[in-house]
């Protein structure tokens, strides 16, 4: 499974593995898509992630605006060196909290 969610009280831990691409948007909205939103803290792990597009970018957006745009408490950890350099790229250090 590409995408698995686990969760700990109000936090949900979704982790992506292999390529993360439009191929797992349904995977991806529906590991977040039951959850209170603005009330939970979400952490995307990528460390199994070896390809990223501009999908997954759109696909953590659309994340950050269910879980309350500006007042979303989302964290995306475990980038390896390529991932982290898109995420950079595209200035996502400023919307999540990087670890």
């Amino acid at each position: 499974m590409p995408v698995n969610a686990s969760r700990n009280g109000n936090k949900i831990e979704i982790r992506v593995n292999g390529r993360f691409d439009f191929s797992v948007h349904r995977e991806f909205r529906d590991a977040y898509r039951d959850t209170e939103g603005p009330a939970c803290e979400y952490e995307v792990n990528l460390r199994g992630v070896e390809y990223m597009d501009s999908s997954a970018l759109g696909m953590l957006l659309l994340l950050r605006e269910y879980a309350g745009g500006e007042r979303a408490r989302i964290a995306i950890s475990n980038c390896g060196s390529e991932i982290c350099r898109i995420l950079q790229i595209a200035n996502f250090q400023q919307l999540f909290r990087m670890s």
